[in-house]
């Protein structure tokens, strides 16, 4: 079978694509393995954003008495809660389905495990299938770490642990990235012991230290038991119990543990090397700034391409390929601000450069920090943990990076996004008119309180 383009994988940025270019006039053959969505829809985003929804509801009664609302007793039906979670996935799977239905007859999807064999040629079940074009969305699966004793237990990974219908008397999560807190606070809410157990000496360790110390801080008052800066030797298990053993420290111990250390991408079964495209020393897929393999004709979007592991990532990469594909004008990838959210309660959020980083580059720049406590609004809702920084370019007023932990801290982010990718001068939110009360209002307190404007 030929075609003009064909997509191996149909994730975050496969269904949009193929259907821009079926309505471009393009033959396109979309190829996946399992369920339609890709990771956010099956295993990611869309199922644990469900999840947590549940788990708020559950912290939220639970406290309700601070604002004088007594709620008297609050359980938690965990095979409810995942019986919503399916239900939510399967309405997101039949709606990809029928929009790539609807891109008709010159829209081809195959079921089946795809393998190149040669340049631009994979084979799908068995037979062949060409094209002038290939893009690999393949994504990327969780980590499993060299831990000696690990395979002897029933860990469990993101997609496993949404499958218990019973709340684990105590949680131990291996990993302290989005994916580890994420998950502890949701377990906890839902009424398991919860520790966590990283290697780093903070949580999410790719924040500046104030941001990962306020989060540790709000996960600590729920109960979250953190073991930081703690390397694992090894793993036993037997019975209703998991062991993990800890370099120079005691052994945690727990009814369930999950891993959540990182993720790999889905190339080890590609037989890229049959079509010359080249990996690097992590698997990832090596492309330039146009998507472009290292074999002609051959591109790689999303996860496996090495971006920022996020949905939006990848949804953007499709706009800027297909423009690419079309011959038209195109951003460049590398020149866009990366937002990315964890959805743990507060939020945290952040765009452009951390201060750690601007200081490595040697930069200039000015930096502003505001407590959450400032905001007049998360007084009057109680939701006051958390902060607000911002690190600007002096000269040209323009922001480096912006980070937020605080309620609705995804949704404030994008004010930060615009200014970034407009290369617009932050004197902008200095000069606008925030609505009093809301939480926007700490955007604007945040920028003035820079001296470049406090002192203007």
């Amino acid at each position: 079978m030929k075609t003009d383009v064909l997509i191996i994988g149909a994730g975050q940025a496969a269904v949009p694509l193929a259907t821009k270019l079926v309505g471009a006039g393009k033959s396109v053959a979309l190829v996946e393995r399992s369920e339609l969505g890709g990771t956010c829809i099956n295993t990611g985003c869309t199922p644990t954003k469900t999840m947590i929804a549940s788990a708020r509801a559950a912290h939220v009664a639970r406290t309700a008495g601070r604002l004088g609302v007594r709620v008297p007793e609050v359980t938690v039906d965990l095979a409810a809660v995942v019986r919503r979670k399916d239900e939510t996935v399967q309405t997101w799977r039949q709606g990809i389905e029928r929009r790539l239905t609807a891109a008709g007859e010159h829209l081809t999807l195959l079921h089946g495990h795809a393998r190149f064999v040669e340049e631009r040629t994979v084979e799908v079940g068995g037979e062949h299938h060409q094209a002038e074009i290939v893009v690999i969305n393949t994504g990327a699966r969780p980590m499993v770490p060299p831990i000696f004793g690990l395979e002897s237990v029933p860990w469990l990974d993101n997609h496993r642990i949404m499958e218990l219908r019973n709340v684990p008397e105590h949680l131990v999560i291996l990993g302290g990235g989005y994916v580890g807190c994420e998950f502890a606070q949701m377990f906890r809410r839902f009424g398991s012991h919860v520790t966590i157990v990283n290697r780093s000496s903070n949580l999410m360790s790719r924040e500046d230290i104030e941001v990962s110390t306020s989060l540790e801080e709000v996960f600590r008052n729920e109960g979250i038991v953190l073991r930081l800066d703690s390397r694992v030797e090894g793993v036993d298990g037997g019975g209703d119990e998991v062991t993990l053993r800890i370099q120079g420290a005691d052994d945690v111990r727990g009814s369930h543990l999950l891993v959540a250390t990182g993720r790999r991408p889905n190339t080890d079964d590609l037989g890229c090397e049959n079509a010359g495209v080249d990996l690097d020393d992590r698997g990832f897929v090596v492309i330039d700034e146009t998507y472009q393999s290292s074999a002609p004709g051959i591109y790689a979007v999303g996860d496996v391409s090495g971006e920022p592991q996020f949905t939006h990532v990848s949804w953007d990469d499709h706009r800027i390929l297909f423009d690419v594909l079309m011959g038209r004008p195109s951003r460049k990838r590398t020149e866009r601000a990366y937002p990315h959210v964890a959805f743990t309660d507060p939020q945290v959020a952040g765009v452009g450069l951390t201060e750690r980083e601007a200081r490595e580059q040697g930069l200039r720049f000015e930096v502003a920090s505001l407590p959450y406590n400032a905001i007049a609004r998360s007084l009057e809702v109680d939701e006051s943990a958390g902060l607000l920084k911002v690190l600007m370019e002096p000269d040209t007023e323009r922001m480096l990076g912006a980070a937020i932990v605080g309620a609705e801290a995804g949704e404030l982010l994008h004010v930060f996004v615009a200014l970034m990718e407009a290369k617009a001068s932050l004197r902008a939110v200095v000069n606008a008119q925030f609505v009093h009360p809301t939480f926007s209002e700490g955007l604007q307190s945040v920028v003035m309180s820079l001296e470049h404007f406090s002192t203007s």
